[in-house]
């Protein structure tokens, strides 16, 4: 089984990665620099009594109360060209989280050179997912999402994000291998 690792764990990242635990992935590496707000539980996979605390603990804890027994590397971080590689050295897929199109691009460049599977999202904001779709960009770059819809110019519906994430999450358990079991 390839190893998973999320970059970013707001809306996209926390709903993907308990979906993945869900499904039965028990093992994965995240990172992110970011504390939970009230405004992210419109989307996010956190609850109120989580205020204020670190994005990486808190959905530790979550995934923990789901299986006990997972295995999850994570750290405060804030990704850049001169630690993203070496953070997620033993990950063969990256699902890429950030709101940040710079960060997205960054993370393209850094990791996609070296084989990772990259799943990546665009146009995550907006009230329709009929337009939803997958883009398989290369052999190994997978974008989601309608193309357009960007969150600065449009709110963000929870079900939108996880129409997304359900879509990212579907690739990433396709080319782990998952579904050869």
């Amino acid at each position: 089984m390839k190893k998973i690792g999320i970059a970013g764990i707001g809306g996209i990242g926390s709903n993907v990665a308990v979906q993945l635990l869900r499904c039965g992935i028990t093992e994965l590496t995240f990172g992110d620099f970011d504390v939970v707000e009230e405004s992210n539980f419109n989307r996010q996979f956190y609850f109120r009594e989580q205020t204020g605390k670190d994005k990486v603990e808190a959905l530790a804890e979550n995934l923990l109360k789901i299986c006990p027994t997972g295995i999850f590397n994570y750290e405060r971080i804030k990704f850049s060209k001169d630690n993203i590689q070496g953070y997620f050295k033993d990950c063969h897929i990256i699902i890429e989280g950030f709101d940040n199109n710079l960060y997205k691009k960054m993370l393209v460049e850094e990791l996609l050179p070296l084989g990772k599977t990259i799943i990546s999202a665009s146009g995550i904001a907006g009230p329709f997912c009929k337009n939803v779709k997958i883009r398989k960009i290369t052999d190994n770059f997978y974008v989601v999402g309608d193309f357009v819809n960007d969150i600065k110019d449009h709110k963000i519906f929870g079900y939108k994000v996880m129409v997304t994430s359900s879509l990212m999450t579907e690739i990433a358990l396709r080319e782990s291998g998952y579904f050869e079991r």
